[in-house]
């Protein structure tokens, strides 16, 4: 890869040190600037899921819209829950509905509600990349799903050549941030017809912080 990991952890260190405190724990987030590619063409777009090796740092906000066992077994587990009936709510309710979708990270839903998900939803979720996990309705166990998506980010390639993803938090250890940025670089190289050729620059920052160039 043409990003020496240790020029990763030194841009991870130099981003947290010009950060100004805050009184929350920010987020460290990725930057990949492409050049040479046509978005125009569909086949030039892409989504991904990145697992990250050190995981997110802090644990992303997920929602379930399910009934029955599927929502038993968020219950279970301390997540928050959204029935069929108040899904049919929401869709009465843009303002809510759009709240909802700014207020979770990542979505699970049981498969029976998808088109009404899609209809009430799809809106919302859609551009911001969060359309929801599918789960059969008679799933009964969570757990492994979960841990995934608590390690897991979207990146999508949509109109602009550029690809955001967070990677970690300023408390986590540099070269752990390093790895993850490492994971999400070699998944969007690997959508690309020509690599790291493809790659103009890329950039670490923190949430108010700002950005570092990763230097090659």
């Amino acid at each position: 890869m043409a990003f020496d990991k240790q020029k990763i952890v030194e841009a991870v260190k130099e981003a947290k040190a010009r950060a100004k405190p805050r009184n929350f724990t920010q987020t460290v987030e990725v930057a990949v600037n492409l050049k040479d590619i046509d978005l125009k063409k569909p086949e030039n777009r892409f989504k991904l899921e990145v697992i990250l090796p050190h995981g997110r740092g802090k644990e992303p906000k997920i929602a379930v819209i399910a009934d029955g066992a599927v929502a038993e077994a968020a219950k279970k587990l301390g997540l928050d829950v959204i029935s069929g009936e108040e899904l049919e709510e929401l869709g009465k309710n843009p303002r809510q509905a759009r709240k909802l979708a700014k207020s979770y990270d990542l979505f699970i839903a049981a498969a029976p509600l998808m088109p009404k998900i899609g209809r009430y939803l799809g809106r919302y979720l859609g551009p911001r990349n969060k359309m929801p996990q599918v789960v059969p309705p008679t799933m009964t166990n969570l757990e492994p799903i979960v841990a995934r998506l608590r390690r897991t980010v979207r990146i999508q390639l949509k109109n602009n050549p550029v690809v955001h993803a967070p990677v970690g938090t300023e408390k986590m250890e540099d070269e752990k941030i390093a790895d993850n940025v490492e994971a999400v670089l070699n998944a969007v190289l690997g959508k690309l017809e020509r690599g790291e050729n493809q790659v103009r620059s890329v950039y670490i920052k923190t949430t108010m912080g700002p950005a570092v160039k990763v230097e090659r």
